[in-house]
Formats: structure tokens, sequence, C-alpha cells
């Protein structure tokens, strides 16, 4: 995948106990809309993912949302999710992760919980399963990943992560490089030659 027009992004929907967390999904909205990349994410608004969107829309970015239908009643109870340039009702949380992966052109980790852990895992397995060349990238904010990019470096050295050149996480420390280094990767995806390389690549 060389061309990027749609960033998935998978994050909190609560603020957490760190403020840079919060301010990084401001400003990475910000930034998607600089760069005139779609926001994909699941139509939360509150905490991380509600900055994500605010910072996209306020910046004149375009936002689809994309919301299983048991949650959409909790989700519109605070804000009118017509503001959004689209919103997907899916059926499940299943088709919900199918319809944001294939809407996407790449995938964002900010910090998040459990949720969050199991989507970007599941782009990861795929990605090892060869179903997609798609940049996926750690936000990793204050540190945040540093446990599960460790895990992910012990399993690679057990040999149980297999085909490295696949499973290569993208693992950015500032929320203002996250969009360049997406477009970078893509470009050099266009290019690669295939050989197996580190599983992380920390930019």
């Amino acid at each position: 995948m060389s061309t990027i027009e749609s960033v998935c992004v998978y994050c909190g929907s609560s603020n957490g106990r760190d403020e840079r967390h919060f301010q990084a999904g401001l400003t990475l909205g910000r930034s998607l809309a600089e760069a005139r990349l779609r926001l994909v994410y699941g139509a939360g608004t509150k905490g991380i993912m509600g900055a994500v969107a605010r910072g996209t829309m306020d910046a004149g970015g375009t936002v689809t949302g994309i919301i299983p239908k048991f949650l959409i009643r909790r989700e519109a109870n605070e804000v009118d999710l017509a503001e959004l340039d689209e919103l997907i009702v899916t059926e499940d949380m299943h088709q919900r992760k199918h319809t944001m992966f294939e809407r996407s052109d790449a995938f964002v980790a900010l910090p998040g919980g459990i949720g969050t852990l199991e989507e970007i895992v599941e782009i990861m397995t795929w990605a090892q399963l060869a179903r997609h060349e798609k940049p996926m990238v750690f936000a990793n904010i204050g540190g945040f990943w540093n446990p599960l990019l460790t895990l992910v470096d012990h399993m690679k050295q057990k040999g149980f992560v297999h085909s490295g050149h696949r499973v290569r996480p993208i693992v950015v420390d500032q929320a203002e490089d996250i969009v360049p280094a997406i477009l970078k990767a893509a470009a050099q995806r266009a290019s690669s030659n295939g050989e197996d390389q580190t599983v992380i690549d920390r930019l």
C-alpha cells in the first residue's frame, strides 16, 4: 500500500491518567486533517477517541465513525453523531473491526485499554498471515506501549513471531511524528524487497 488516504486510529474511550495521552489524540487529529487524511475510528465521543475526532473535525478534516448497534445509544446520549462526516452502524463488534480494516490504509494505536490492545494485535496477526501490508504504528506516548513491545521482541527471540518483515509495527514517541511515519513507511513498503527485518522499527 503506497497511497494513504485514510488512517484507522485505535485508542481508549476514557482520558486515562496521563494528560499527554489525551493531548496526543488532539494532535493526531489535527495532523490527519492537515495531511488531508480521513480518520476512521470507533465513533466514540469520550476520552482519547473523542479527542482524535474533535481534533480532526476542528481542523477541517473528515471523519468516518464505525459503531455497533449496541453502543450507539450510549454515544448518542453525549453528542450528536451526525457531526461526523460518515457514520456506519454495524451488527456487532466483529463486523465493526472488519469494516474499519477495509476502510483504512494504515493503523495507529494510541494509548488505550483491552479493546485497543485486541484491535491492534489482530491487525498484526493479519499482517503475519500476509492478509495486508498496511503500515501499523504504536504511538508510544510516554512509553505507554513499552511492555507490549518488549513482549513482542521476546516472542520473536523465542521463535513464535514468523515473517518478521510483515510484522513490523512502527514505534513513534511523539504524536506529531505519526503521520510522517505512516507516509514514509508506505513509500518504503512500495519498494521493499521483502527481506526479513527486525520486528519493531523505532522512529
